[in-house]
């Protein structure tokens, strides 16, 4: 019989689809029903923001704090300059110090719009990993912990397996990885009482590690939870869209195209993003998955609208789904859309339709642009264009115009 557990915590994660495997769900259910736990997820920072394939670990944090507990947002000061291999087939481009401490003040942004931090018994913490990594001595390190790994195990974790299967180079300074992640959670165990590890399905080995590290070192006993590794219904992965990421962070993409991303979710997945990605009730969230044919784009822009409220606030939501109305429905106003600004300078020789749908973010880079606009998908004020060469000067774009790619995205040029 598949044990049911009682605590507010998992019993979320349960039912609304982020339960994948726990180490002991019995034994954890029982600790969180005694105690207020804090449990951590590590965070890289490779980027200075985290986008939507980072949401569901944002939102079990979320969850975490609204029902009693402690959530850690780890950052990885130090593990960032050495690379997760999970899930990946090259080495990640090494950053400088500097760099990393930007990435991580943008990604801070990111989690003050989802969790309360604080000095409080339930609000979130933000330590760095580089607190006590980076002043580690090598030899000690091998000694007092390397001796608890063995390369037999590790070569058998599916982040180095998959890797080696596929004839991609793992570096030694990769394969060191999943040492500094277990090294992790001891730590934090010892600093502030973690007993949970909380992570994707990609993760389980590194949690295991880090769980048999902490028992062995400190004594103490901890648990380990992950998650569905989660694809759209095409098979592809979230994160990404055909013109890149989709950021949290609203200096790298507006919020109007972070909710017309949702609203372009595809109708097999309307039920679990909303289950996944929203707080509305689970009977809400499946009446809206039940709804067909035309009346599952009522269910998309209550997703899109939901998600965005907690990721940009409410009156951002709103407009966004306000400015889609307008020029999809209505087709009666530009207002709100995504728009950018051109100085008189950059327009003195005049620029190109590619150039300016480049500049845009409706394209990925001048190819991508000409393709767009030569296959017929291309608009300016709503009339098809064809040719990605011609020049529109200063006098033509005074007064703004809007591109179109496709039917669903769009952006204004304006003059500065």
């Amino acid at each position: 019989m598949t044990y049911k557990p009682r605590s507010d915590f998992l019993h979320i994660m349960e039912s609304r689809g982020y339960l994948q495997d726990c180490t002991d769900l019995e034994g954890l259910d029982k600790r969180l029903l005694k105690k207020t736990i804090p449990a951590y997820i590590g965070f890289d920072a490779t980027a200075d923001s985290l986008h939507v394939g980072s949401l569901i670990q944002i939102m079990i944090l979320r969850w975490l704090q609204k029902t009693g507990h402690k959530p850690i947002t780890l950052m990885g000061g130090g593990t960032t300059k050495i690379g997760d291999p999970s899930g990946k087939d090259q080495s990640r481009k090494l950053l400088t110090t500097s760099e990393i401490d930007q990435n991580i003040s943008g990604i801070r942004t990111v989690f003050d719009k989802y969790l309360k931090f604080g000095d409080g018994k339930t609000d979130a913490i933000q330590p760095n990993n580089s607190e006590w990594l980076e002043n580690l001595n090598y030899i000690d390190f091998l000694r007092d912990y390397g001796r608890h790994f063995t390369i037999n195990r590790m070569l058998s974790f599916d982040s180095v397996r998959l890797r080696l299967e596929r004839e991609q180079p793992l570096t030694f300074l990769e394969f060191n990885y999943m040492l500094l992640q277990a090294y992790d959670f001891m730590e934090l165990n010892k600093r502030y009482d973690c007993e949970l590890q909380l992570g994707g399905s990609d993760q389980w080995g590194n949690i295991v590690n880090g769980i048999d590290l902490t028992r062995r070192i400190n004594k103490s006993e901890v648990f380990g939870f992950t998650t569905p590794l989660l694809t759209k219904a095409d098979g592809s992965k979230m994160g990404k869209s055909a013109d890149g990421a989709i950021w949290l962070n609203n200096e790298k993409l507006e919020p109007y195209l972070f909710w017309q991303f949702w609203r372009n979710t595809m109708d097999e997945d309307v039920g679990k993003f909303l289950k996944l990605f929203t707080e509305l009730p689970i009977d809400e969230c499946e009446k809206l998955e039940k709804l067909n044919g035309s009346e599952i784009n009522h269910a998309k822009q209550v997703l899109a609208t939901e998600i965005t409220a907690l990721a940009h606030g409410r009156n951002a939501a709103l407009n966004a789904e306000k400015t889609a109305k307008n020029v999809f429905d209505d087709g009666s106003s530009n207002e709100g859309l995504p728009t950018i600004f051109l100085s008189e300078e950059e327009l003195l020789k005049g620029i190109t339709i590619a150039q300016l749908f480049t500049k845009s973010g409706l394209s990925r880079s001048g190819k991508d642009a000409k393709r767009l606009i030569v296959d017929g998908g291309a608009k300016i004020n709503d009339q098809m264009i064809n040719d990605p060469s011609k020049i529109y000067f200063l006098n033509e774009i005074s007064e703004g115009i809007k591109l179109s790619a496709g039917k669903k995205r769009h952006s204004m040029v304006k003059i500065k």
